[in-house]
Parts: C-alpha cells; structure tokens; sequence
C-alpha cells in the first residue's frame, strides 16, 4: 500500500502547483496588498490633505486611489485564464504602476516641505500625529508598489524557476506495474 503524503504536505504542494500554473499571482498578491494598506490608512491621509492643504495633494491621493484599482484591473486582464498575456493592458500597468509611484513621491514631497518650511511650519506631534502617521503608510506604499513592479517585471524569470521544481507524487503501485501488452495478440 501506499505511503500517503500528510495533510499539510498535500496542502502546500496543491498550492505550489497553483502557483505554478499561475505564477502572476504572487506580484498580484503584492499590489493588492498595497491597495489596501493605503486604502485602511486613508482617514490619516485625507486628514494630511485638509491639514497642509498642498497644491495637488488631494489629485495625488485620488489618483493613487483610482490608478491603484485599475491597475489590479488592467493586471487582471493582462493574464487571460490558458491564453498569452495580452501586451497592450501589461504596458497600462506599467505606465500606471510608474504613475502610482510618483504620486507617492510628490505627495511625500509635500509632507516634506510643510514639515520644514519657514513660516510655522507643521509639528507632526499630539494632536497632529496623523502626519507621521500618513509619512510613513505612503512610505510603505511605495515600497510595496516598488516590489509588485519589480515582481511583475521578473515574472518570466522566476515562472520557469517555480516551474523547475517537482511537484508530482510518487505512487509505489506505478513503479511495480508490468510492461503492457498492446500488440493485440494473444499469448
């Protein structure tokens, strides 16, 4: 009889082999995951807006909000189930993966300049902690839409790694079977 592989074993190697059949969900996961980090941040960051009051702060976080959901969209729509990725919806992503990143930046950029401008500048302390607290989560952001760029970018690279490793179970009552017969003739 044969040996049967542990329930977790099993459990983790079904999701390998999914994640080998679709090896874009990884930079996917990570993108959604961006999503809705700033998106459970987003009182602090409207807070930020109304507080500083940039100019095109509140355009930079509705842009980030909008092109966050659409480039989950035009992602999932660049990787039809059993078809090639459609080329034009990969490029959209790019182009509005390198939009987020910028807006991030600029909205950083004013943070920056009302925390260290000369006329009463901005204390990010007490009763504006919100502030720090809005630095950091478009900081992070940013990393994790860095990453999913990145992962997105290596996607050709690391589906033939993750294809390379062995998946399939070994089944002791294959290995023992005769050769088969399909002469037609009989014996």
């Amino acid at each position: 009889m044969a040996k049967q592989p542990s329930r977790i074993r099993e459990f983790f190697r079904k999701r390998l082999v999914a994640l080998k059949r679709r090896p874009q969900m990884i930079a996917l996961a990570v993108l959604a995951l961006a999503f809705v980090y700033y998106s459970f941040n987003l009182s602090s960051i409207a807070n930020t807006t109304a507080l500083i009051n940039g100019p095109h702060m509140g355009l930079s976080s509705f842009a980030v909000m909008l092109l966050s959901v659409l480039s989950l969209v035009c992602f999932l729509n660049a990787f039809p189930h059993r078809k090639k990725a459609v080329i034009p919806m990969v490029v959209l992503t790019f182009v509005m993966l390198a939009i987020l990143i910028f807006c991030d930046y600029y909205y950083d950029g004013r943070i920056v300049a009302a925390l260290t401008r000369a006329e009463s500048p901005i204390v990010p302390t007490g009763k504006n902690a919100f502030v720090a607290v809005t630095r950091q989560v478009v900081s992070v952001h940013r990393i994790l839409l860095i990453i999913g760029a990145a992962l997105f970018a290596l996607l050709p690279v690391y589906s033939r790694l993750l294809r390379k490793i062995n998946t399939s179970i070994e089944v002791e009552e294959n290995k023992n079977m005769g050769t088969i017969d399909i002469s037609g003739e009989d014996a």
